[in-house]
């Protein structure tokens, strides 16, 4: 098998075979006067050991081309390599993703003897599988007669590294089942390490299952590995992955020693989850704490937190922190400023901050394209896109879900339909999930519902959930109860536990004035356990943050905010204002309706704001669900009668009030 392997391989025209003794088409030495020079002068260049010291230094060092030029540069001199000269040599093909040199390394190891060695062997498992040939790896993998440590665990890390998570965790069953049948009668054979185990745990963390990685879990601990700090950083992320979000946080306040890869895990963790207060906390803690310091990883993972919060002020100082420790070009710390401040509702802020970034890669102009986009800044988000094109950045996928996004926002039929058929075409991206939903978005909300109708019924791959709410969100703009009820079926089938689907098509028969539909929404709600989302808006004062509910009253300043409103009511009646009653409850009186419009959190959040700011400031809500109507209409009248700009963050975009205006242009 192994003979047939080699010539397998070096048969399909990606390397050809040389059966000559003492030579080898390994790249030519580019150092080789140097060599000497390097090590020693009195380096022996006759002795096997010598050279395999050279190699090995190179290699370990990372300068592996300089591993094997000396390789070959040995080769010249006709020295026969030994055991501990092909390791190094294939590692060195390994880091530089060199298939090519790894293929005559192989091949070379084969012909003088040591194609069975374990450590040849397991380098060469490590090979292939950086190479993206798994299956040669596997092969290699099943050829050895008693695999050590270091085999099984090249051959578990190289599944893991070619998105084969559920072969690797196969292949570590198999691993404890050979272990258990060589035990002795009296010993225990350990023959896993925590390499081994972290590579396993990482295959959890892709496979994503709980059982799995609590079955995994609980081989950690009965082998003693909880204590190893490597371990339980990956067990962190695996738990988190599965979105065991208090187990990871267990397993990070158990852990008897940390570092910082530890800490900024878990604040990534909560922040990548959406839970912005308790990465705040885990950083707070990491402050106090003497052992370890912050980073640039720490401080980027602390800026995702506040971006997904709106923590506006904390997000400050921590771009001033970043700014002390000169990290303002540093590319991931650069983006995650940009993207923050995007998400925050300061674009403008953004992008000094993206302009004064030394370099940007595709990420740092994705954020940019993105955060113009959520704004309702189209034109600005496509000159950003074109200068990115013209500084030879290519766009990515995510890019084009953001020019798409942006074109939708906007209304800007014509300028999406044009990058979404040049996508494919000019820079080979396939149109994804994403994109396709931008473009039902972009069509539904400009009114063409059965053009985005029949775009899904064209798409070659399954329309997701996203798809369909997409086009049932067009349809309750619209007001399509046809198409509307179509989307909500299949919603109904892909998600049938979201019962904002059911809110939707409900609102839907609601505008149309078909009650009994609504009522029977209700009813199919109700035997399904399903509850609506209840809507919450936060406004940011201080550096405190303060939550409003649909009708609270437990804010200590309740009472003061309603009767805020009051006033503000009149004021805005004055000028026009009637409250928008289409979609509420048809078994209340108007009167009721309007009263229950009134105290939707947004607006409390706004009347707070305005009472407990400085005269002119800008006043920041975010809110988990979108506007509604009636409070787009309010809010953009409260704007002109406190002569305030008001910034809405709702689940889809920014809204910008002021002077009674919207920066969506009511396109949303």
């Amino acid at each position: 098998m192994m003979i047939s392997l080699v010539w397998r391989v070096t048969s399909t025209g990606r390397a050809a075979p040389n059966g000559k003794r003492g030579h080898s088409t390994v790249p030519a030495l580019t150092k080789a006067a140097n060599l000497t020079s390097m090590f020693g002068k009195y380096m022996d260049r006759t002795s096997v050991s010598s050279w395999n010291s050279v190699i090995a230094d190179l290699a370990r060092s990372g300068d592996s081309v300089e591993a094997l030029s000396a390789f070959s540069s040995m080769r010249k001199l006709s020295l026969l390599p030994n055991r501990s000269t092909f390791p190094c040599a294939i590692k060195s093909c390994s880091s530089l993703f060199d298939l090519r040199s790894g293929l005559q390394t192989h091949q070379q190891a084969f012909v003088f003897g040591f194609g069975s060695d374990l450590f040849v062997s397991s380098a060469l498992i490590d090979m292939y599988s950086k190479c993206g040939h798994v299956e040669d790896a596997r092969a290699l993998f099943d050829e050895i007669p008693n695999r050590n440590v270091v085999s099984w665990t090249s051959m578990i890390a190289g599944y893991v590294q070619n998105e084969l998570a559920s072969d690797a965790i196969c292949l570590f069953k198999e691993l404890l089942v050979e272990e258990s049948g060589s035990l002795g009668p009296e010993e225990e054979v350990f023959v896993v390490d925590s390499v081994l185990v972290g590579s396993v745990i990482s295959a959890c963390s892709r496979v994503c299952l709980k059982s799995v990685t609590e079955g995994v879990h609980g081989f950690v601990i009965k082998r003693g590995f909880e204590g190893c700090v490597g371990v339980g950083n990956t067990l962190m992320d695996a738990y988190a992955r599965c979105g065991e979000m208090g187990v990871s946080r267990k397993v990070f306040d158990g852990m008897d020693e940390t570092d910082a890869y530890s800490w900024n895990s878990m604040i990534a963790e909560y922040a990548q989850n959406g839970m912005s207060a308790e990465a705040f906390h885990v950083f707070g803690d990491m402050l106090k704490s003497s052992k370890v310091r912050y980073n640039a990883v720490t401080l980027s993972a602390v800026l995702l937190a506040c971006a997904n919060s709106g923590a506006l002020q904390l997000g400050k100082c921590i771009h001033d922190q970043v700014i002390r420790m000169d990290l303002e070009d540093n590319l991931f710390v650069g983006t995650s400023v940009v993207d923050m401040y995007c998400k925050c509702g300061r674009v403008d802020m953004a992008r000094k901050a993206f302009d004064r970034m030394k370099e940007k890669n595709v990420k740092s102009w994705t954020s940019m394209v993105a955060g113009y986009g959520m704004h309702g800044r189209a034109k600005e988000a496509m000159e950003v896109f074109y200068k990115m094109i013209r500084s030879g950045v290519k766009p990515n996928y995510i890019t084009f879900v953001s020019v798409l996004a942006a074109c939708s926002h906007a209304g800007m039929l014509k300028e999406g339909w044009h990058w979404f058929n040049r996508m494919k075409c000019e820079f080979n991206v396939e149109p994804g999930i994403e994109h396709y939903s931008c473009m039902v978005d972009l069509l539904g909300r400009a009114g063409y519902l059965k053009e985005a109708y029949g775009l899904i019924q064209e798409m070659k791959v399954r329309p997701d959930f996203i798809i369909w709410g997409s086009l049932l969100g067009a349809c309750r703009i619209h007001k399509n109860v046809e198409l509307g009820e179509i989307s909500a079926r299949k919603l109904f089938e892909l998600d049938p536990s979201n019962c904002g689907y059911y809110v939707l098509l409900s609102n839907i028969y609601a505008d149309a004035g078909r009650w009994d539909d609504v009522e029977r929404m209700r009813i199919l709600m109700k035997n399904h356990g399903l509850l609506k989302t209840p809507g919450f808006s936060i406004v940011e004062l201080k550096g405190r943050i303060h939550v409003f509910l649909v009708g609270d009253k437990e804010h200590p300043q309740h009472e003061k905010i309603y009767e805020y409103l009051d006033k503000l009511n009149v004021k805005l009646q004055e000028l026009g204002y009637m409250p928008n009653v289409t979609s509420v409850l048809h078994d209340v009186d108007e009167e009721e309706k309007g009263m229950v419009l009134r105290v939707h959190s947004e607006k409390l959040a706004v009347a707070f704001g305005i009472m407990n700011s400085v005269p002119g400031s800008i006043i920041q809500i975010i809110k988990n669900l979108r506007i509604c109507g009636d409070c787009h209409i309010a809010i953009k009248l409260i704007s002109k009668v406190v002569n305030r700009e008001i910034v809405v963050r709702d689940s889809k975009r920014f809204h910008h009030f002021k002077d009674g205006l919207c920066s969506c242009g009511d396109y949303w």
